[in-house]
């Protein structure tokens, strides 16, 4: 009788690793599902990624230092021209 107890506990086991495997797949499938739509509803309200955001901000720091030199060579060029026609 043994065997017959282990033969059903060993059918119970395969039966419940099969279901874990299922119920993880599904659970894999929901999470794309929502993944893609989340992204859909997200790109329809024009919201920028935060690579982009960053790249973005990287270039306005970028053209404000530029911005800030030219401003203080044309102040030093404009000096000196002030003072070449005393």
């Amino acid at each position: 009788m043994t065997t017959g107890t282990n033969r059903i506990m060993d059918e119970f086991a395969k039966l419940m690793t099969d279901a874990a495997g299922a119920a993880q797949g599904v659970r894999k499938e929901i999470e794309t599902a929502f993944n893609a739509h989340a992204e859909r509803w997200l790109n329809s309200m024009d919201i920028v990624k935060r690579e982009e955001f960053e790249a973005v901000r990287e270039m306005a720091i970028k053209a404000r230092d530029e911005n800030e030199a030219l401003a203080a060579r044309i102040a030093d060029l404009e000096a000196r021209l002030a003072a070449k026609g005393k």
